[in-house]
């Protein structure tokens, strides 16, 4: 979320106008200003599952 200018709570702190803009992409506005992800996707491929498991 970082990358989309939101704090860990879903909080905009970002400071471009088009990215504020354009949030509703890939977050839906919940109450209190706050941004929720619009979908989780998840890899389920089993070398990406083994790479997870192994871990760094």
């Amino acid at each position: 979320s970082g990358e989309h200018g939101l704090d860990g709570s879903g909080v905009y702190n970002g400071t471009s106008d088009l990215q504020l803009e354009r949030m509703n992409v890939y977050f839906n506005e919940a109450s209190g200003n706050k941004f929720v992800p619009r979908a989780v996707l998840v890899d389920l491929e089993p070398g990406t599952m083994d790479a997870v498991r192994a871990g760094p």
